[in-house]
C-alpha cells in the first residue's frame, strides 16, 4: 500500500519561523494528491518533511500505515523530483536514470529493463547516451521523472516540476506526467503554484496559505463550496467579485443582501443553504456577498447597476470592468456599450457565495451538488480569518533587539 497520512504536521525552523501549522491529510494508494498556493505557503516544505529531508516539528508521517519518525529518507520508499534538475552533469541520460537503482544494488538486467522502459514511455530512448548539459530543460526534468520512475516507490513527491518550462513544453510535460501516474502503481503529492495544473491533474488539492490548510477537497468542490473568502478568491479565473460589508435584510417573505451600489435578492437555494441567517437578517453583523465573473452579465436589464470601464478577452469570452457603488467588479460582457456610461448588470442569483465579514469562513451549507469524496479531510474548517492572522503573528520570528555602543 502506498497510503500516507498526515496528522497534525508542523514544521518551524531553527530561525523560528513557521511553515508549516497542523497539517493533516489522507492520501490513498494510488491517489493524485497536489499541495497548491503562493510563493511561501510551505509547499516545499511539506514535501520534504515527507520524504525526511527535513524533520517535522511536530504530528507524524505514515507512509503506507508506517510512522515515519525514525525512518531514513533513503529507506522511506520515496522520489523526489524537485523544482529544478539535479541530474548529475558528468553522467549521461541512462546513468542518471540508473543512479538510484545502482545505489540500491539492484541487478543489471532490472537497470536496463526499467531504465529503457522508463525511457520508451518519457520519450527519451534517443537520449539515452547524451549528457544533460545538450538538453532543453524540459528534457532534463523528463530525465528527473524517469530517475524517480525507474525506482518505482510508493510515494512520488513533485515539487514544481515544471516551474521555469515555457507554456507549450508545460502541456506537453503534464500529459507525460498524467500518463506516468497511470501507469505507475505509486501515489502522486504534487506541489505547484501554478492553478491551471493543479486543475488539470489533481483529483484532490491541498490549498495552504502561509503554512496553514485552507481547504483540502476535489476541484469542482473547492469552486463551488470554497471554505473562506481566500479560497473563493484563490480558485478561479477570473477571480471572484466580493461586494464587502452587505447586510441581510428581510425582502417581502424572503431575504435580501444590501451593500454599497446595490441590493440582491437572495434566491431560495441560497436562503435553505444559509443555516444562520436569523442570527444576520436586520442584526449589526455584516457579509461578503461573492459573485464570479461568469455569472454577473452586462445586460438591457438586471439587478445590479453599473459604470462600463474597458473591455478584454480571455480563453474565448470577452470580460468588462465595470465600478459599482465605486468598487471594481468584473463581470462577462453580454451586452452592448460604450466606457464610461450607466450598464445594467444581471447576476445569477443562484450562485452567490456568503461570507461572514469577520471570520471570512462561509455561511452555507453544501448541498445536493455537492460531491462526496468519502475523506474525512474534507470537513476540515480553516481558522477564522483573526485566530489565522493572530496566530501568524505570534508564530513569527521576532527580531532581536541589538544595542549599538556609542564609540568614542
Amino acid at each position: 500500500m502506498a497510503s500516507l497520512n498526515l496528522n497534525g504536521v508542523g514544521k518551524v525552523y531553527l530561525s523560528g519561523e513557521t511553515a508549516l501549522y497542523n497539517v493533516t491529510l489522507e492520501a490513498d494508494d494510488r491517489e493524485f494528491i497536489v499541495v497548491v498556493g503562493n510563493e511561501k505557503c510551505g509547499k516545499s516544505s511539506l514535501l520534504k518533511v515527507i520524504a525526511g529531508l527535513e524533520e517535522a516539528s511536530a504530528g507524524s508521517v505514515l507512509i503506507g500505515g508506517k510512522d515515519m519518525a525514525e525512518v531514513d529518507p533513503k529507506n522511506r520508499d520515496v522520489a523526489m523530483v524537485f523544482k529544478q534538475d539535479t541530474l548529475y552533469p558528468s553522467l549521461n541520460v541512462y546513468d542518471n536514470m540508473a543512479f538510484g537503482l545502482r545505489l540500491r544494488k539492484a541487478p543489471q538486467a532490472l537497470i536496463d529493463q526499467r531504465v529503457k522502459s522508463a525511457a520508451a514511455i518519457l520519450g527519451l530512448t534517443d537520449l539515452l547516451y547524451r549528457k544533460p548539459k545538450v538538453l532543453n530543460s524540459a528534457a532534463r526534468q523528463r530525465v528527473a521523472v524517469g530517475r524517480a520512475m525507474v525506482r518505482e516507490p510508493k510515494l512520488y513527491l513533485l515539487d514544481e516540476p515544471l516551474a521555469g518550462i515555457d507554456e507549450e513544453l508545460r502541456r506537453d510535460m503534464l500529459n507525460i506526467i498524467i500518463n506516468v501516474q497511470a501507469r505507475m502503481n505509486g501515489t502522486f503529492i504534487y506541489a505547484t503554484k501554478n492553478l491551471s495544473e493543479a486543475l488539470t491533474i489533481g483529483t484532490r488539492l491541498v490549498v495552504l496559505k502561509s503554512g496553514f490548510v485552507q481547504q483540502i477537497d476535489c476541484p469542482a468542490n473547492l469552486y463551488d463550496y470554497p471554505a473562506n473568502t481566500y479560497v473563493a478568491f484563490f480558485i478561479g479565473s477570473p477571480t471572484i467579485n466580493f461586494f464587502k460589508d452587505a447586510k441581510i435584510v428581510k425582502d417581502g417573505e424572503g431575504y435580501a443582501a444590501e451593500f454599497a451600489g446595490g441590493r440582491l435578492p437572495l434566491a431560495q437555494n441560497t436562503v435553505s443553504r444559509f443555516t444562520d441567517i436569523l442570527s444576520y437578517a436586520g442584526q449589526d453583523k455584516t457579509v461578503i456577498i461573492g459573485v464570479r465573473p461568469e455569472d454577473i452579465k452586462t445586460s438591457a436589464s438586471g439587478e445590479l447597476t453599473g459604470v462600463l470601464g474597458k473591455t478584454e478577452e480571455d480563453s474565448g469570452v470577452t470580460y468588462a470592468e465595470c465600478t459599482v457603488g465605486g468598487s471594481p467588479v468584473l463581470v462577462t460582457y453580454a451586452a452592448e456599450g460604450a466606457k464610461g456610461e450607466e450598464i445594467k448588470l444581471s447576476v445569477d442569483l443562484s450562485r452567490l457565495y456568503i461570507f461572514d465579514s469577520e471570520t471570512r469562513l462561509t455561511l452555507l451549507s453544501r448541498d445536493g451538488g455537492y460531491i462526496n469524496t468519502g475523506k474525512k479531510d474534507a470537513d476540515f474548517v480553516p481558522l477564522p480569518y483573526p485566530e489565522e492572522q493572530d496566530r501568524m503573528e505570534r508564530l513569527r520570528p521576532k527580531k532581536k533587539e541589538t544595542s549599538k555602543k556609542k564609540s568614542r
